[in-house]
């Protein structure tokens, strides 16, 4: 199982430093991670999927821990707590073992390791390792990861539209599997001036992208136009200035397809940004010396908000292991209709409002900005969520000032200088 009650956290959580193993260098750390990648190749006719890049730190794998055994000498839990919306309770999400393995990759920058084959960049290997494991759940052996998928992370299979998973031809079809209509309902759906959850998720919310900085995202080189890939005298950095930032983070067991959090109109085609291939967990967010929301690779989307007329930017995060990021929306789009998915990995949605577009729901607020019930001193805490679920409102109107009236011609010339 990936999450544990809280009660059975009987030992700090971890806080991720080198120091931490203290006998392990940099490229057994590698060694190890190109190593569980391999064992996600299936053996036989099962394939166990704890013992490769799905294995946490909570159930050891012995062939991992003789590679590096300061693993088993950890005292602390490895992951996150989460808070569950509609209660005071949160729980413990496990960090896989392979995301804890890239974190620590994380703190040497850009150095070489040393591998087997020959010396390589640290992103330059992480990208390498993402796109190895793209084509090892692309291969039709991978079906054989499936069952043993669903019994360690409890999926759902009859809220799949195809619940027969022989009826999938590799792994990364199950993982960006689609659901019966109707599973992810959207609420307040009759009224056009809510907005709701993109995707299965742990969430954060920020009125402003200095509020998401001060409580969040650390990363000192953190700016919108960074984000969007854009220079910041770009016209659409200057509408999303002051604006509203939602971070969708999407963990490996999560339904990975990604819908429109608004009613609106798709404008233009998404650009992609390229980047590198690092973890995305809050860790690696919270980190100051990282920056891995806008150094990973991403892609991007306009939505023309329906009510307000004013753009709203979407952005898809890569993340370690991630394989690629496909989108498959076009023309008028409705609140949790499917814009995209994701192949394998664990990764995140940003969703960039422009000021006075949206007042996200009260209980997320305190959430992220670590007050409430649920956090207890734990400081800022993700919010676990479902596609539909309510993400705020439009403020009053009389706090709105509508964008001039030719601001669809302004988009349409902005699209067709946008990134390549």
């Amino acid at each position: 199982m990936a999450s544990l009650d809280e009660t059975d956290i009987t030992k700090p959580v971890e806080i991720i430093h080198p120091n931490n193993l203290p006998r392990t260098n940099k490229d057994l750390i590698a060694e190890g991670l190109r190593q569980l990648v391999e064992h996600t190749i299936p053996s036989g006719d099962h394939a166990d999927i704890t013992k490769g890049i799905h294995g946490f730190a909570h159930r050891p794998i012995p062939w991992l821990y003789k590679l590096i055994p300061d693993l088993e000498e950890l005292a602390n839990h490895i992951g996150n707590f989460v808070a569950i919306r509609g209660t005071n309770q949160r729980f413990f999400e496990s960090m896989p073992i392979y995301v804890r393995l890239g974190m620590h990759l994380l703190f040497y920058g850009h150095v070489q390791v040393n591998l087997l084959e020959r010396n390589k960049y640290i992103q330059d290997f992480l990208k390498e390792e993402s796109i190895r494991q793209g084509e090892i759940y692309d291969s039709p052996e991978s079906v054989k990861n499936i069952p043993s998928f669903i019994e360690t992370y409890n999926i759902q299979l009859g809220e799949l539209l195809e619940p027969d998973i022989h009826q999938y031809r590799t792994f990364n079809e199950f993982f960006y599997r689609q659901l019966k209509p109707g599973v992810r309902p959207v609420q307040y759906l009759d009224d056009p001036e809510r907005f709701c959850s993109a995707a299965d998720c742990r969430l954060v919310v920020y009125q402003t992208v200095d509020l998401a900085k001060k409580f969040w995202i650390k990363g000192d080189e953190f700016t919108i136009p960074a984000l969007l890939g854009l220079d910041p005298g770009d016209p659409l950095c200057r509408t999303f200035a002051g604006g509203s930032v939602a971070i969708f983070r999407l963990a490996p067991q999560d339904y990975h397809r990604f819908h429109s959090p608004a009613d609106g109109r798709i404008l233009g085609e998404p650009w992609d940004i390229p980047g590198q291939y690092y973890t995305v967990n809050p860790q690696a967010v919270n980190e100051s010396k990282f920056d891995v929301l806008t150094r990973n690779k991403r892609s991007v989307i306009l939505l023309e908000h329906s009510v307000s007329k004013k753009p709203i930017a979407i952005v898809a995060v890569g993340a370690l292991l991630v394989g690629s990021i496909v989108w498959t929306c076009r023309g008028d789009v409705k609140r949790g209709d499917e814009l995209g998915h994701f192949a394998y990995g664990g990764s995140t949605v940003i969703v960039v409002f422009p000021p006075k577009i949206i007042k996200f729901d009260d209980d997320l607020v305190q959430k992220s900005r670590g007050t409430g019930p649920a956090v207890d001193g734990k400081g800022c805490i993700e919010t676990l969520m479902k596609v539909g679920y309510s993400l705020g409102r439009t403020p009053e109107a009389k706090l709105f000032k509508f964008l001039p009236q030719d601001w669809a011609q302004r988009f349409r010339r902005f699209l067709g200088r946008r990134p390549g």
